[in-house]
């Protein structure tokens, strides 16, 4: 798989990621399943895996989506693989809110590192905002964790430009994880992309189908189909393939519960289109 650096981290991934999240929640296959999902990511060239805390189906359940990806990394020995987590959300009930309180992110992060079974996370990341707790206080205690060699790099997702700059005062950011699919521009239009693109941040588009509900009824968008006929690509393949021709820092992380879906997702990182299709495929939406 053709490769693309993660910002200023000095490690180089695949151009496609895998997003953990579907293996965990609601409708989650069987481990074993899921575990085979994840050996086919990496025996299709994906090498960086982007999971989360909740990433489960409620605070009972906290660590499932970590501790599986654990399990699947312990069982590909030779894999070299990135792995970024999340923390700042809790799962009550198995609803999701925010909670960005210093003491619940150190608290999460060591439950992470045990999850995990590292003595060292690759990426952490602030998974949102919270607007109850100032956003520097909250950068501020993934700063002191990065000093305590608890984590290597700082990640956020879920912000503007002006939290990225905000959090840049803080502490070195080598990633940005926002919602980015062909019905939600948001990082287009906000200016998240293009900042990222002029500092040289990752950013890692999460639901680039639309969610589960998306991915199912991509073809019903525009006339997306066509086009992906047209190159005889599938709709999600063509998609990511836009995403990686949008700015040389983007990194999708698609979801998966099935191995068929990601290794499809995965031949995307092959796909060139030129400045007239990206026009083209823009114009489907």
């Amino acid at each position: 798989m053709k490769t693309r650096p993660l910002g200023s981290s000095g490690l180089v991934v695949g151009a496609i990621g895998l997003g953990g999240m579907y293996l965990s929640i609601r409708d989650r296959p069987t481990e074993d399943a899921a575990v085979r999902t994840v050996h086919a990511a990496l025996d299709a060239g994906i090498t960086f895996v982007d999971t989360a805390d909740v990433y489960c189906l409620d605070d009972r359940d906290i660590g499932h989506n970590e501790r599986l990806i654990a399990r699947a990394l312990r069982e590909k020995p030779h894999a070299q693989v990135v792995v970024a987590t999340k923390g700042g959300l809790e799962r009550p009930g198995g609803s999701w809110t925010r909670n960005g309180r210093p003491a619940h992110l150190r608290a999460a992060c060591e439950r992470s590192l045990k999850a995990l079974g590292v003595a060292r996370i690759d990426v952490y990341q602030l998974h949102a905002p919270d607007h109850a707790v100032p956003f520097a206080e909250s950068v501020g205690e993934l700063a002191r964790l990065r000093t305590e060699g608890k984590i290597a790099h700082v990640g956020l997702s879920n912000v503007s430009v002006r939290e990225i700059d905000e959090a840049l005062r803080i502490v070195p950011i080598v990633s940005v994880q926002n919602r980015w699919n062909p019905l939600d521009r948001g990082p287009e239009t906000g200016g998240v992309l293009d900042h990222c693109t002029r500092l040289g941040l990752a950013f890692l588009p999460y639901s680039p189908f639309g969610g589960a509900n998306g991915a199912r009824t991509l073809l019903s968008v525009g006339r997306l189909a066509r086009e992906a006929e047209k190159r005889g690509l599938s709709a999600h393949r063509l998609v990511l393939a836009w995403m990686l021709a949008k700015s040389p820092v983007v990194i999708p992380i698609p979801g998966a519960r099935r191995a068929a879906s990601i290794e499809d997702s995965a031949r995307a990182a092959d796909v060139a289109l030129s400045a007239d299709d990206v026009r083209a495929v823009e114009a489907s939406f």
